[in-house]
């Protein structure tokens, strides 16, 4: 299993480093969108609609508000989508964190997961794209955001295995522990001080940087904790077999959505896309 992880993440991770830097703005919507509506078929299965129609209709619904979003997307109103996403997920986090009851299987269509799921979807896209057209760092930001919940969860996997005892929310993903969670923030705290010093976005200011890093990479986890729910829920061990060792596209993208709506708040309100 971790051979087949690593050797996939050696052939997906030039082609996402090389998507992020060399697509112009419209090229990375179609290609992140491409992924989102993978995510949507998923997503609609975790909701439990096992019609064909019915799935393909909610992937359909979620990229035409995607094409809509391309045209009416103006940065007051993507600031105001990120405010209500940031909000939602850093209560969902901590209601994820606080719980202590056993998950149970969910049967019957879950109109609330379709219609979370396809938001949650739509503001990670808009989220990601928005950041990528800002000027002058539009694309070093997204590829920052990329590359910090790759470090955030490479440090949460080592510091979990190392020191992981205490369970972080064992009802939901009983893999998950405080000490991964710790090493996820380390991580965070040290891609901060590399982009700081490094002078690739500016000049942030390293303590700014640094809660932003923090703040992200904790919705991060709660984005992970939430697919986990649903995936509960639904009776399954993996969103899909889309990726060798890695499962569907919402297991290997489902920090990102959580991530990408508070990252690219964070990084207008610190001067970071300005």
């Amino acid at each position: 299993m971790l051979r087949q992880r690593l050797l996939t993440a050696l052939v997906l991770i030039p082609l996402v480093v090389a998507g992020i830097l060399l697509l112009d703005n419209r090229s990375l919507a179609i290609a992140v969108g491409a992924m989102i509506l993978v995510g949507a078929w998923e997503m609609a299965r975790l909701a439990n609609l096992a019609d064909k129609l019915a799935q393909a209709a909610f992937v359909g619904a979620v990229g035409v508000s995607m094409v809509l979003a391309w045209q009416w997307m103006q940065p007051s109103v993507v600031e105001q989508v990120q405010w209500l996403m940031t909000i939602g997920w850093v209560g969902m986090t901590l209601l994820l964190l606080a719980r202590r009851r056993k998950l149970a299987r969910v049967n019957g269509q879950r109109m609330a997961i379709v219609l979370l799921g396809g938001l949650v979807l739509l503001t990670a896209w808009i989220s990601i794209v928005a950041l990528h057209g800002s000027l002058p760092h539009g694309p070093g930001l997204v590829l920052f955001l990329f590359v910090l919940i790759w470090v955030a969860d490479s440090g949460a996997y080592f510091a979990g295995r190392a020191f992981g005892r205490l369970k972080l929310s064992p009802f939901v993903s009983p893999g998950k522990t405080w000490a991964g969670a710790a090493g996820a923030a380390v991580g965070a705290t040290l891609s901060a001080a590399v982009l700081t010093f490094s002078g690739w976005v500016g000049s942030p200011s390293l303590a700014a940087l640094v809660l932003l890093c923090v703040l992200v990479t904790a919705v991060s986890i709660g984005g992970d904790l939430w697919e986990s729910r649903l995936k509960r829920e639904a009776g399954v061990k993996d969103s899909g077999n889309l990726l060798p060792g890695h499962g569907g596209m919402l297991d290997r993208i489902d920090s990102l959505l959580a991530a990408a709506p508070v990252f690219g708040l964070g990084a207008g309100l610190i001067g970071l896309s300005a």
